[in-house]
């Protein structure tokens, strides 16, 4: 189980672009790589499945117990040649005082040798501290390596490379110099994402060749297989995903350079009859997590994907999932299908279960307005959606039910999820139903989350099947049974 994790100082020293030039590079020698990302992320992740060809899966200590992180890292990394994990900030940074919740907790949790990615912009006799101050921070932790970024020229990369040996034992694993072929568009949630960047293929080929001749591989590669066996987790390769099945669940989003993964082979269904659940799968909704999509599909949904901007009808289906996405950079295509939207207002005022989240919920509202851009969108959500120049929801929250959801099932006394929305909801019904009492977080008001209407539940938050919360279980069930109570499916037109 070759592995290591790559941080940085700080946020923003690049450690996603050198992850992602890994991956492809790694990849384009005959390597299996499995990619992971710390954290709550969507968009890194996608970035990560484009270059790898395998699904990214998040490791989280805030929604997950460390038994659960060490089963599922081992069940995905199962039959891989290197697992690479992107950390989020900083080696050390965390929620909590004791870093409990940190990249170095996380390779602590997983005895992965770390690798930093250093942003040396200004730097040359100052990296030395800085680099010998991360080793004496935790002795535990092993620095394997640095990967020094931004440099200026050779002359600089001489002096950094001096400096190091003559002061650390760590070794400069690479350097890669300031190229604007190394940028990614950013916009308000990150990196814009994969499924939306131009040329997104070529732009993780650029990426990886400049990589490949600046990063020494092999000794990457020597680093992640020196990192032995990880006790504690046998049990979970014998349920280990094979890397077909590791892959992403549907094909990434056709366009002009688009790779398309594979289909995995169906998992186990769940009891009672497969049901069919359209999921929302395109430039505008982009945002699910691989392990919620696969285990959606072993309580014995098939998800059946449709394109919001482009699809005249919806599939024949017995409910739907409108997952996040950028709907505000689409205003005026989901605005201009009507007839799809037209066909989801009716589906729902005659009993779908729907289950949206952030931008879809977003979507499933009156209208939505960035700005002077303005568009009509689903109807079904009485409330009108603004965009906001600064973010009105971000970071980890903590959920309590109200009784009010429509979901049948027991839940955890407490949900944990996250959030990051720059929108707001506006003109709200006051009659409205929440799912949701916010302990922490910033929901639809500061109070509440989930809206419920008829048998759709939208809201802010972004859940994650997990062991406390099986939130897949619950929503399959609950459209199963409204379609044994006679809810007729979304016939094809």
């Amino acid at each position: 189980m070759n592995r290591l994790l790559i941080s940085a100082a700080h946020k923003s020293s690049g450690k996603t672009t050198v992850t992602l030039g890994l991956c492809a590079a790694l990849r384009a020698r005959g390597t299996v790589v499995q990619p992971f990302k710390k954290g709550p992320d969507y968009i890194d992740p996608m970035w990560l499945t484009l270059a790898a060809g395998r699904s990214c899966h998040n490791l989280d200590f805030y929604l997950q117990g460390h038994d659960e992180i060490l089963r599922g890292f081992a069940r995905h990394a199962h039959g891989a040649g290197i697992s690479l994990i992107e950390g989020n900030k900083g080696l050390y940074d965390g929620l909590d005082l004791d870093g409990s919740n940190s990249n170095a907790a996380l390779a602590r949790l997983l005895h992965a040798p770390v690798i930093l990615v250093i942003d040396a912009r200004g730097m040359t006799r100052g990296i030395a501290p800085l680099i010998l101050g991360y080793q004496a921070f935790d002795p535990a932790i092993r620095i394997a390596g640095v990967i020094l970024n931004q440099l200026g020229g050779s002359r600089h990369e001489r002096k950094l490379r001096a400096v190091i040996e003559h002061y650390t034992d760590v070794p400069v694993l690479g350097a890669v110099h300031h190229d604007e072929r190394l940028a990614i568009v950013e916009r308000h949630l990150g990196l814009m994402p994969s499924n939306e960047a131009s040329r997104a293929n070529a732009k993780i080929d650029a990426i990886a060749g400049l990589i490949a001749g600046q990063v020494d591989l092999d000794r990457v590669l020597a680093i992640a297989a020196a990192a032995g066996e990880l006790a504690g987790t046998g049990a979970a390769k014998e349920d280990a995903l094979t890397p077909k099945d590791a892959l992403t669940p549907f094909p990434l989003p056709k366009g002009e350079g688009a790779k398309e993964a594979l289909t995995p082979s169906p998992l186990p269904r769940g009891e009672g009859g497969l049901v069919k659940i359209g999921i929302a799968r395109d430039a505008a909704f982009a945002f699910y997590y691989p392990d919620d999509l696969e285990a959606l599909r072993a309580h014995g949904a098939e998800l059946v994907a449709f394109d919001t901007l482009r699809d005249a009808h919806l599939p024949p289906v017995d409910g739907l999932f409108i997952g996040g996405g950028f709907p505000e950079v689409h205003i005026e295509a989901l605005a201009a299908n009507a007839g799809l939207r037209g066909e989801i207002r009716t589906a729902i005022e005659a009993g779908m279960p729907v289950y949206a989240e952030c931008g879809g919920l977003m979507y499933l509202s009156r209208s939505l307005r960035w700005g002077e851009r303005h568009g009509e969108m689903v109807g079904a959500i009485p409330a009108d959606t603004v965009m906001h120049d600064r973010p009105q929801g971000r970071g980890y929250v903590r959920l309590r039910e109200t009784g009010a959801g429509p979901w049948p099932g027991n839940a955890p006394d407490e949900i944990r999820a996250h959030e990051f929305h720059y929108s707001s909801l506006e003109n709200l019904d006051p009659g409205l139903s929440y799912a949701y009492e916010v302990l922490r977080g910033s929901g639809i008001d500061g109070r509440r989350d989930g809206i419920v209407y008829k048998n759709v539940l939208a809201c802010y938050a972004h859940l994650r099947d997990l062991e406390r919360h099986p939130w897949t279980a619950r929503f399959v069930d609950f459209v199963r049974r409204c379609r044994s109570r006679g809810h007729p499916q979304r016939a094809a037109l």
